[in-house]
């Protein structure tokens, strides 16, 4: 992703949440009223593909809930306890998202082992309408979440837990279609660990991610190095750029602390002040840098470098 993606003011970033917020909330409703249809149809079906979605549906009601209320708490203003604010409580919620859709897919594998020891009467037809019935529903609240802001890892959350659900209604149509037809029921587990093994994929990048957030490590398409020659080479007065540390309260909001070393013949320090946080705000979408300047030597001693 190009760093001219990353140019977001607060004005965008609370327009954008207060859009996700309402996507979440569409998703939330649909998902948690379906989620006792199906957990009904499983049960009267005897279907583990059925009742796999229905698990990972409840954990998605939960998870949806629980962006529903990041994106809210994200809105309140810096306090004295978060003078940067509450936008990293989505980061959080997208990585405990994350952790539940890891905790879904062990579920799912251990019931496929004890279908695939001893199998159990499933009722196709059943098992055929509440899963078509299911990806109707799951279609809609994809969608709903597909077009929000795909940069935003708790709407990204949201939405991979759907796609799971989706995914999961695919292969019990598919595993009612074929018992159906050919009475083999094995093809229910069966299917429920390969559903399991695509959203393990998704929920893997998505703790990774989270998790680089919270850790507060750079972003994956900056490169720290080529943005310092680049400061020099573009700001009149800078002569070198060390402890440069950057990081994001979320992928969208950027923060920058740097040491820049001057010419002692510079006029204007802060000249050069503002010469690099319009570079770095221009060129990188960083909107909140620290600059430290430096005249005779750094300040840290030996920490620099």
């Amino acid at each position: 992703m190009g760093h001219e993606h990353h140019d977001h003011g607060h004005a965008h970033v609370h327009e954008a949440n207060e859009s996700n917020l309402k996507r979440v909330l569409v998703a939330l409703v649909l998902t948690g009223t379906f989620m006792v249809v199906e957990v009904i149809g499983g049960i009267i079906s005897g279907s583990l593909a059925l009742l796999a979605d229905a698990g990972h549906m409840l954990t998605d009601t939960m998870a949806l809930a629980l962006a529903a209320v990041a994106f809210h708490v994200s809105k309140r203003p810096a306090d004295g306890n978060l003078t940067y604010g509450y936008q990293r409580f989505q980061i959080l919620a997208a990585f405990v998202n994350g952790l539940s859709l890891l905790l879904v897919v062990g579920w799912i594998l251990y019931e496929a082992v004890e279908r695939l020891i001893t199998p159990r009467e499933i009722l196709g037809e059943t098992m055929l309408l509440v899963a078509a019935a299911g990806l109707v529903v799951n279609i809609i609240s994809f969608t709903v979440l597909h077009r929000g802001d795909q940069d935003n890892l708790n709407i990204r959350g949201a939405a991979l837990h759907v796609a799971g659900d989706l995914l999961g209604s695919v292969a019990a149509i598919v595993a009612a279609i074929v018992i159906i037809y050919t009475d083999w029921t094995m093809i229910d587990p069966i299917l429920s660990v390969a559903v399991a093994a695509l959203i393990l994929r998704s929920a893997w990048t998505l703790v990774k991610r989270s998790a680089h957030v919270l850790l507060e490590g750079a972003p994956d398409w900056l490169d720290v190095s080529d943005m310092q020659q680049r400061i020099v080479a573009n700001v009149p007065g800078v002569t070198e750029i060390h402890h440069v540390h950057v990081w994001g309260l979320t992928p969208q909001q950027l923060m920058m602390t740097m040491h820049v070393a001057i010419g002692e013949d510079v006029p204007s320090q802060s000249d050069v002040v503002r010469g690099v946080k319009s570079f770095v705000r221009k060129e990188y979408g960083i909107g909140h840098s620290t600059i430290e300047v430096e005249v005779d030597g750094c300040a840290d001693g030996d920490g620099c470098g």
